[in-house]
């Protein structure tokens, strides 16, 4: 054993452990850390342990066997972060490009299943170009490997990627599976096919930034969540967002120390425009309602028009989903819904509260929504909040209108208290729209139809278009003015905290994907 470890010594010191010195230098010159550096910037200080460091591929074909580096091109292990234990592997693309062998694939699957075992967040730093093709069939079992287990730890153990060069062919689908991605800008890409096939089977030239690269994938496909600048930027990103989420699904977040003091936000009044059809941020209403600065959002890029994040509410993390007027006037579409949905599930999974804010005048309109699946998306989001079983509240800011009002949390779907602001609007559609359904014949044969659609409008509007016809069904729990927000949601998730809820004995249920 000891001579063992005096060879691997000697070998970290060559640097065959990376590949070569002029490949490490190479990898700095593009604004890259290697692996052992990036798990060195991750873990506390002193807390890694590296598992499999002499593990090297068992491969003859194509002059494999003279080509042996310790560790076979992943470094995996063990450490902590803040404190709290979590596992890790970072590919080395100093290594045959980071390819995955069968026994480089065996190492990642050993941690996973630590990780499962102990109940632990599991870390993946991707930096790899695919399966290693001296080694055949081998390598491809490998990947299946490594996604069988991202399924089943799915929902047990969170699990991060992050992309730090390139992810092409089979190994995309690892960071699918997983709950959350990062890419990092220019120097990462993730795509199943690359540029070259792209040109041979459609004729179009594309690069692998414009085909795959983090930019593409934030604010095109949503595949990518958080994108970061640089190596370090990703890292700290990651160590933010392992701060939000508990260690598994039957553990919860840790608390932070939080006095409670006078909870009101005047501010909240003044947000929201007086004219309904004026939009307004959002965010603002979040930065109101949450602790200072600690709102960290997701996929902020890609569908605009919803917001989803995590926060704090008195030192307890909770997740948001909320309606952006900004965009779209903040309707729901194909992509808000799926966004939406994602984020709901996980928050589900890791027992982290949700907080619905609902300004929504509607499902988005129009030939290219009905015939891309805007009814099977929007059931998703749908699906994805009444299944949820952990604390939820929702605040009605100005709009809920038709079938949106329903799908964004609503009493009807299992929500466990709704709040609305005075001024919240909430009808199967706008007064103007419904009174030229309702008095069409009536408007027709007024002797002034404007002036009389005008009258029905306001009749309609007092009606309805207010949040106390739904207060009196009992579908609003409270009405309450703006700057009591804060106080009314700390206290509602205090008193939801140690909510159960039974759902009907079943294998799963059938989302519709």
């Amino acid at each position: 054993m000891k001579e063992k470890t005096g060879i691997l010594k000697a070998k970290l010191k060559e640097g065959k452990l990376g590949g070569g010195q002029q490949r490490i230098d190479q990898q700095h010159k593009k604004g890259k850390l290697t692996a052992r550096e990036r798990i060195e910037c991750l873990m506390d200080e002193g807390s890694f342990e590296e598992i499999g460091a002499l593990v090297t591929h068992r491969s003859i074909d194509f002059g494999m066997g003279e080509q042996k580096y310790y560790g076979d091109g992943v470094v995996t292990g063990y450490g902590t972060i803040d404190g709290r234990l979590v596992y890790v592997f970072a590919q080395d693309f100093t290594v045959f490009g980071g390819a995955l062998s069968e026994t480089h694939a065996e190492k990642i699957c050993k941690i996973m299943d630590m990780a499962m075992k102990n109940g632990a967040p599991m870390i993946g730093l991707n930096d790899s170009g695919g399966a290693r093709i001296q080694e055949g069939v081998r390598s491809l079992g490998g990947y299946a490997d490594i996604f069988y287990r991202n399924v089943q730890s799915s929902g047990v153990i969170p699990q991060l990627s992050a992309i730090m060069g390139p992810c092409a062919g089979g190994a995309v689908y690892s960071p699918a599976i997983t709950d959350f991605t990062i890419m990092v800008e220019n120097t990462s890409y993730m795509f199943v096919t690359g540029p070259n096939v792209v040109k041979t089977v459609t004729n179009e030239t594309v690069t692998s930034e414009e085909l795959g690269g983090a930019s593409t994938h934030s604010t095109k496909s949503g595949v990518t969540h958080l994108t970061a600048a640089n190596d370090v930027e990703c890292i700290n990103k990651l160590k933010k967002l392992l701060s939000y989420i508990p260690q598994n699904c039957e553990d919860v977040v840790p608390k932070l120390a939080y006095e409670l003091k006078d909870e009101m936000r005047e501010k909240l009044e003044t947000i929201i425009p007086q004219n309904a059809n004026q939009p307004y941020d959002m965010r603002q209403i979040i930065d109101g309602i949450c602790d200072t600065d600690s709102f960290f959002e997701l996929h902020e890029q890609y569908a605009p028009n919803i917001v989803v994040g995590f926060a704090r509410l008195a030192g307890r993390s909770i997740g948001i989903v909320a309606n952006q007027p900004m965009f779209l006037a903040g309707v729901l579409d194909i992509e808000s819904s799926k966004k939406g949905a994602r984020f709901t599930r996980f928050c589900d999974c890791f027992n982290i509260p949700l907080m619905v804010l609902v300004d929504v005048p509607g499902f988005l309109p129009g030939t290219d929504q009905e015939w891309n699946g805007i009814i099977i998306n929007g059931a998703k989001l749908l699906y994805a909040l009444s299944e949820a079983t952990v604390p939820r509240c929702t605040v009605i800011t100005r709009k809920a209108y038709g079938g949106a009002y329903d799908v964004m949390n609503s009493k009807h779907i299992g929500a466990d208290l709704n709040f609305a602001w005075p001024i919240a609007e909430i009808a199967v559609m706008g007064a103007k729209g419904a009174s030229e359904i309702i008095f069409k014949k009536e408007i027709a044969e007024s002797a002034d139809p404007e002036k009389k659609l005008k009258e029905k409008e306001a009749a309609y509007a007092a009606l309805f278009a207010n949040p106390y016809t739904a207060a009196e069904r009992g579908y609003i729990d409270e009405v309450i003015e703006p700057r009591e927000t804060r106080r009314k949601l700390i206290k509602a998730f205090a008193m939801l905290e140690n909510k159960v809820a039974k759902r009907p004995r079943k294998k799963h249920g059938n989302i519709p994907l």
